[in-house]
């Protein structure tokens, strides 16, 4: 099974993570537009299970494209997105694929939220993309509750 580490910036906040994800997701939505601060974010979710979070994240409540609510969690010292709740399955935790610094991380399996894609952003060839969510992000999934986290001893 394959071991993955995700840090932030300064390394405060570190995600030990085992095994592979459920899904690898380019999303195109505006508010991961805000959040990013960049045109898309790609983000890979796991189960919530396999991922060991070191570090005092702090969190930011935002409002999806579903309409669902997200608790984000950010390095409060250097102010990198670490992770946050699938807003459609309570079980996953999305971390931004960036956080890995990892070339070869596995390629997005889909591209979501087609609309609001920028023109010149090319999607890899082979990558079905969707107006929304895609299949194995079904519509009607649970809200996410917050995260109940514990710093690591």
């Amino acid at each position: 099974m394959s071991l993955r580490l995700a840090t932030c910036a300064c390394g405060a906040i570190r995600l030990n993570v085992e095994g592979d994800p459920h899904v690898v997701s380019m999303c195109h939505c505006q508010v991961c537009q805000r959040r990013t601060g960049s045109t898309y974010s790609v983000h890979a979710y796991f189960s919530r299970r396999c991922v060991k979070i070191e570090g005092s994240p702090k969190t930011y409540s935002r409002t999806a494209e579903s309409g669902r609510a997200i608790e984000s969690y950010f390095c409060p010292d250097c102010g990198s997105t670490m992770f946050w709740g699938h807003p459609l399955d309570a079980s996953q935790i999305g971390i931004p694929v960036g956080a890995f610094a990892d070339p070869s991380f596995p390629l997005p399996e889909v591209s979501i939220f087609m609309p609001y894609k920028h023109p010149w952003i090319v999607v890899p060839d082979g990558v079905p993309t969707y107006e929304g969510h895609s299949p194995r992000m079904s519509q009607s999934g649970p809200v996410v509750p917050p995260l109940n986290l514990r710093a690591a001893s």
